[in-house]
């Protein structure tokens, strides 16, 4: 069995955010968080103590692996900063942009004749860059990007602008990837220019090539 991350505290994020906008209704997104369920439970048997901070889903809790439910993007920053320090974060959630700037006590009604209702959002907490900027910085960040189009260009931009250790990139809205299906193909790019296409594969086979890729940059922080 591979133990290679006995002993390493590993903390991940994973599955969408919830940005309610009043008792009935939240902004959201289509992420089933097997992606990053696949990756604490692939931590998890390599000996990590592994800390899951999981959005709003539907899957069971993997052996060995602390959970820790959320529903905000605030909540979820609040959650991972609280996990800190850790040898590694990887940031498997899909969070939310936007949120609302205020939450309606009561449900929004149709009002008559109205046609257009107009919401007025507010930027959420960017989670990723202040835990690649925290003064308990984990040795490792790995950072998720889930894209329509301009897949390489917008996550090398995302890998530098926050200054991770690796990205992730997925394809999403396109059949056999990305949200809400059991398989998955990351592109990986990291701080050192290089590329590693993994997959297509199955969500937990493709967590265990990312987490070989993390382990390699582990390794080298350590010897320095």
């Amino acid at each position: 069995m591979n133990r290679a991350l006995a002993g390493r505290r590993i903390v991940v994020s994973a599955g969408p955010t919830y940005e309610d906008l009043d008792p009935v209704r939240f902004l959201g997104n289509r992420s089933s968080g097997k992606m990053g369920f696949a990756l604490a439970e692939a931590a998890a048997r390599r000996g990590a103590q592994v800390v899951l901070v999981a959005g709003p889903v539907h899957l069971p809790t993997p052996d060995g692996v602390a959970r820790i439910d959320v529903r905000s993007a605030a909540q979820l920053r609040e959650a991972v900063l609280g996990a800190l320090p850790a040898d590694a974060y990887i940031g498997a959630a899909a969070v939310a942009d936007w949120t609302p700037r205020a939450v309606s006590p009561h449900k929004l009604k149709k009002m008559p004749g109205a046609q257009i209702l107009t919401l007025e959002l507010v930027r959420t907490p960017d989670t990723l860059a202040e835990v690649a900027a925290h003064p308990q910085r984990p040795r490792v960040v790995v950072g998720f990007a889930a894209e329509t189009h301009d897949l390489e260009r917008y996550a090398r931009g995302k890998l530098a602008e926050k200054r991770l250790d690796l990205i992730a990139a997925n394809r999403v809205g396109v059949a056999g990837s990305g949200f809400e299906a059991d398989d998955n193909t990351l592109i990986v790019f990291s701080r050192d220019g290089a590329m590693h296409t993994l997959g297509p594969a199955g969500k937990r086979e493709v967590a265990e090539a990312l987490l070989d890729l993390m382990a390699l940059f582990l390794d080298a922080d350590e010897r320095g």
